[in-house]
């Protein structure tokens, strides 16, 4: 194997919250992640589906976003999107 080219390799400082709550359908164990990295956008993390988003106001106001990215029901996305809206405004 030749040598490895790198894009970038960066550490940096994370804040990091855990949070579990139960929508009207189902349990959600996120992993938020706040960083600089993000142009003031979080990564969520769904701990559950194993998926994750980099998110912020902008996507909580698109329409479908949250329902494709954790591939979740109309229903259990707008439970996930009325807590991050809290969370994130």
């Amino acid at each position: 194997m030749g040598e490895r080219f790198f894009l970038y390799d960066d550490t940096v400082n994370t804040k990091t919250r855990f949070v579990s709550f139960l929508g009207e359908r189902q349990r959600f164990d996120l992993a938020i992640v706040q960083t600089d990295r993000f142009y003031g956008k979080y990564l969520i993390l769904d701990m559950q589906s194993n998926r994750f988003a980099i998110i912020g106001q902008d996507d909580l106001d698109e329409p479908g976003y949250l329902e494709h990215a954790y591939r979740l029901s109309e229903e259990d996305a707008n439970d996930l999107r009325s807590f991050l809206y809290e969370f994130i405004s």
